[in-house]
């Protein structure tokens, strides 16, 4: 339900209906259970939805759903949102629990909240005149809500407070599986620590035991930043809790273990991928964030330079053959894989993904998750996919030898393949291939391109200055001094990028296209640096020189371009 104005709201229910009418017009109950409830009703005084949930008739969340879906508003479990402490800010507690409301996202003029009865309009207005924000309504079970207002005022305070709290509750010996698994201020600081990694734009958590503390750090930029070092008693609870929610078996902890978590921070969906790894001191455990708004699958998005960018296009347009992307892990690779997918995607073609994990639902594109226990390898999944009718293929890794047979053959039955290579340039890839057993000429003749990338950071635009590299750096980066009388820029260090000097990273890149000069030395079996010689002399821009250029334009520093190249 949403409201444009302190008015009337935009679906304004009928008045007067009851609630046990609109649970037999929704069908959740039926007129004999409605008649039961009534008279014991009559009997007891209590509310109807509560003798109906007590007779075992419908369930809160029924109730809940069933509201929501005449009023015309969405139905959310709570249990999978972070409340950013802004929302939660903007509605006196008093309030919340006065019509069993919590606000789930505050985006000015507009706070969505979330409410038991979607037809209190008294309510609705009472929060727009407390607030002076435009209201828009989603509905929740009153269990989880009351329980989110517990734990988003009931649990606030800072950090430290938080932490103590948590310390207090843990040295108190009151940490049982229900503590976990809803509001306490364990359950608070395990969110706190996710909501700041999102923030933050981190890509992982690192949950790291150590002798005499439980370390926390981010990676941000693709470097570790320092998070809190929480106390030592903390390392159990933390540890359970996240296993819990993730799907782990919180009993084993000799093994490792996988899993997932799934959560809103308002309209912004967040995955976590949870990996355990038994150590001296504990379990460490590492979560990667994978947060969709930060996903930019658009190709001019990416940070290619005209001239590369037109030779990848030019490659992915291709109707078949192999596209190559190496790089190191969390070099962005995927990322450039998902954006060619969706530049090509279209209603004639036919597009399949092996994945290992799928990390990005795309549409019309069917993408299948690698599942070694089951069997469903690489290897295996390439050879059932050729029985799908595929136009295009993406496959996540050519891990083996296998799965790069299978790769080269489909893409020279008319397959466009992608695939990835973890090696540092692109020039590496052919050899590597070769090296993996396959044929020269096999290779010459179906890859159609390789793309060699790796992520740089870029400086924060908050604190931005003028700076003159040292000499070492220029003669690294094939720079004359006096090309940079003028300075270069770099970012001082402020409170936006955590005194780093960077915020955000972009992509470089290279992309060798397989040319007859090219085909002649693979079929030689060259080496790196003969093919790399031979792509520079037909115009390749190598990656240091596409980040030096983009340093030259103040998107980063010159030590950084040399750094990352």
């Amino acid at each position: 339900m949403k409201r444009s104005d302190a008015g009337a709201a935009t679906a304004a229910p009928r008045k007067g209906k009851l609630l046990g009418e609109r649970l037999i017009e929704a069908g959740v109950i039926t007129s004999d259970q409605l008649q039961l409830g009534l008279r014991e009703q009559k009997r007891t005084g209590d509310r109807i939805g509560e003798i109906l949930i007590n007779l075992g008739f419908v369930t809160q969340e029924l109730i809940s759903s069933a509201l929501a879906s005449e009023a015309g508003v969405t139905f959310v479990q709570l249990d999978n949102y972070l409340v950013e402490p802004a929302a939660t800010k903007a509605v006196p507690e008093s309030l919340a629990r006065r019509h069993k409301i919590v606000p789930i996202l505050l985006e000015p003029p507009r706070l969505t909240i979330a409410m038991v009865n979607v037809f209190d309009i008294l309510a609705i207005d009472e929060v727009h005149r407390a607030t002076g924000y435009m209201i828009d309504v989603v509905s929740a079970a009153e269990s989880s809500i009351m329980a989110s207002i517990d734990r988003y005022y009931g649990g606030g305070g800072s950090l430290e407070e938080i932490i103590q709290k948590s310390v207090r509750q843990v040295e108190s010996g009151r940490v049982s599986d229900s503590d976990l698994a809803a509001g306490a201020p364990i359950v608070r600081l395990v969110e706190q620590i996710f909501l700041t990694a999102v923030q933050e734009g981190g890509t992982d958590i690192h949950f790291e035991p150590e002798e005499r503390i439980f370390r926390v750090r981010y990676r941000i930029d693709g470097k570790l930043r320092p998070g809190p070092s929480l106390p030592k008693p903390l390392q159990p609870a933390i540890t359970a809790r996240v296993k819990i929610i993730s799907g782990m078996n919180i009993a084993e902890t000799r093994l490792p273990q996988d899993g997932k978590i799934n959560f809103y921070i308002g309209k912004r969906k967040v995955d976590l991928r949870v990996s355990t790894l038994p150590t001296s001191h504990g379990e460490n455990m590492v979560l990667r964030v994978l947060d969709r708004t930060r996903l930019v699958l658009g190709l001019e998005a990416l940070g290619f330079d005209e001239l590369t960018l037109a030779r990848f296009k030019r490659s992915i347009e291709s109707r078949h053959g192999i596209i190559l992307v190496c790089g190191p892990t969390g070099s962005g690779k995927t990322t450039t894989l998902y954006s060619a997918l969706s530049h090509i995607n279209a209603l004639d073609r036919s597009i399949i993904t092996l994945e290992d994990p799928v990390e990005y639902e795309l549409p019309i594109i069917r993408q299948c998750q690698i599942n070694v226990k089951a069997g469903l390898t690489f290897s295996a999944g390439l050879r059932s996919i050729l029985r799908h009718d595929p136009d295009v293929i993406l496959v996540g890794e050519m891990r083996d030898a296998e799965t790069a047979e299978l790769a080269i053959r489909s893409s020279l039955t008319g397959h466009l393949v992608f695939s990835t290579l973890h090696t540092n340039d692109a020039a590496g890839a052919i050899p590597r291939l070769i090296n993996m057993g396959q044929e020269p000429f096999l290779v010459a003749s179906s890859i159609r391109a390789i793309v060699g990338q790796t992520l740089m950071r870029t400086n924060c635009s908050k604190c931005r200055t003028n700076y003159i590299p040292s000499a070492d750096t220029l003669d690294l980066a094939g720079i004359p001094r006096e090309s940079v009388n003028g300075g270069l820029v770099k970012g001082a260090g402020c409170g936006q990028c955590g005194g780093t000097g960077f915020r955000g990273r972009v992509g470089v890149y290279e992309i060798m296209e397989v040319t007859p000069a090219i085909t002649r030395l693979v079929m030689e079996r060259g080496n790196s640096q003969d093919l790399l010689a031979a792509a520079k002399a037909e115009g390749m821009k190598t990656m240091r020189e596409d980040a030096v250029a983009k340093a030259l334009r103040g998107m980063t520093t010159l030590d950084e371009a040399v750094r990352v190249t």
